[in-house]
């Protein structure tokens, strides 16, 4: 197997031990400082173009926080615009996403960090990652009740981390504080008959919220992926080329 060409932290679970993992990150710090293209001239980072309907001001917002869930084929695209101009992207505590699904939705495998196992250490990784890479995607861990472990007052001190250093987070599941939160409302496959046929593309309608529509939620219908593994809106032609396979599989 080739050794994947994105900066990967994987080998042992983070928290084991603290020295090794501060030469670590201090080693990537030092590596993404001297690789990492000139700063974005904008305070928005731009996102995917089928997905600005669901965010305020139609981009990332620079020190912005979101909140994804039902979807990480969704948090993914959301990172694919800055990826796209030579941002620096990180994919913290989510071991069986494939690189493969990574590469698939645009971002560039040069300029991405993985770090699938954070231990109990990930809310320092997770801020030592915000200073010197543009985007983060984070899963928190989980408590036995099921809550996120991520009190609010730790969301604030990212967030202040995140507006001095002009990133973004894409939080999966709840996150406190979140400028929009963006959720899977319903998702149908195409492609797959009666018991045959393979899965060839997702459509989804994505609901969003966010403080600054004064309560009123946008939605969208998506493909996520489509039949070319992009992400793309669904338009009229769209369902027209949908129901075709649908007949052609049925």
């Amino acid at each position: 197997m080739h050794a994947s060409p994105a900066v990967a932290l994987r080998a042992e679970p983070i928290e084991s031990d603290a020295p090794h993992r501060d030469e670590v990150v201090r080693a990537l710090q030092e590596r993404i400082r001297g690789m990492q293209r000139t700063r974005l001239d904008s305070r928005a980072l731009p996102t995917h173009e089928a997905l600005t309907g669901l965010l305020p001001g139609g981009a990332l917002a620079a020190g912005g926080s979101y909140a994804v869930d039902g979807s990480t084929t969704l948090a993914l695209g959301l990172a694919q615009g800055p990826s796209a101009a030579g941002a620096w992207c990180a994919i913290v505590g989510m071991p069986d996403l494939g690189i493969e699904a990574v590469a698939g939705l645009g971002l560039d495998l040069e300029r991405v960090v993985l770090v699938p196992h954070p231990g109990e250490q990930w809310l320092s990784v997770v801020s030592a990652l915000v200073d010197v890479v543009t985007v983060v995607i984070v899963r928190p861990p989980r408590r036995a009740s099921g809550a996120a472990k991520l009190s609010d007052s730790a969301a604030s001190k990212l967030s202040a981390r995140l507006r001095q250093r002009e990133g973004a987070l894409v939080g999966i599941g709840d996150w406190p504080g979140a400028d929009a939160r963006l959720a899977v409302t319903a998702s149908s496959w195409v492609g797959l008959g009666s018991g045959f046929g393979h899965l060839q593309a997702r459509q989804v309608s994505v609901a969003s919220s966010s403080k600054s529509w004064a309560g009123r939620p946008r939605s969208r219908r998506l493909w996520l992926p489509g039949p070319e593994q992009q992400v793309a809106v669904v338009e009229a032609r769209n369902e027209g080329a949908a129901r075709r396979l649908r007949s052609a599989v049925g």
